[in-house]
């Protein structure tokens, strides 16, 4: 069994640098820490900003499709929620947060 205890001293030793050097990973760091920038972060911060903007510019009159897929012109806006009417004489309550896009004018009536 002695044979062995040199060899478990032999691992205490430090360990030779690689052929790049000690600092090579901090590269690989760097460029996962880009990727993740470009890829997730970015686009994610680009979508939010443009929904926040979305709901921010709802007025009477614009026609919208939510996040259920119904179609409607808003009829009344308030901090939270709007009214949408779907068809004559039905209107929906919805919060703003269901808006998923707003259509062109003149889409419902083409539909």
């Amino acid at each position: 069994m002695s044979f062995l205890i040199p060899t478990a001293q032999a691992a205490d030793a430090a360990a030779p640098a690689g052929p790049f050097g000690g600092g090579f990973e901090w590269v690989f760091l760097v460029g996962f820490l880009v990727i993740f920038y470009f890829m997730i972060w970015r686009p994610q911060a680009k979508r939010a900003k443009e929904q926040k903007n979305l709901l921010g510019g709802l007025q009477k009159g614009d026609e919208v499709v939510t996040s259920g897929g119904i179609a409607g012109k808003i009829t009344k806006v308030t901090d939270d929620f709007i009214v949408l009417e779907v068809s004559d004489n039905v209107e929906l309550k919805f919060q703003k947060g269901a808006v998923a896009a707003t259509l062109p004018k003149g889409t419902l009536k083409a539909i």
